[in-house]
């Protein structure tokens, strides 16, 4: 395994995961605020970086 490869392994789905997790935390505060359109939006984010990282991880695992 090359040294770039297990890069990608690494960095790829956790990108993605921090992606997920500042969406989850802006549904949180849009939700809390009451603007309920951010809200979804950023649940929609959160939930496609999620896939996302998973796919990364089996793609590049």
């Amino acid at each position: 395994m090359s040294a770039a490869s297990s890069d990608k392994r690494i960095a790829v789905p956790l990108t993605f995961g921090l992606v997920a997790l500042f969406g989850a935390v802006g549904m949180t505060v849009f939700g809390i605020t009451g603007d309920q359109v951010a809200s979804g939006w950023s649940f929609a984010v959160a939930m496609t970086a999620g896939g996302l990282s998973v796919a990364a991880y089996h793609a590049y695992g």
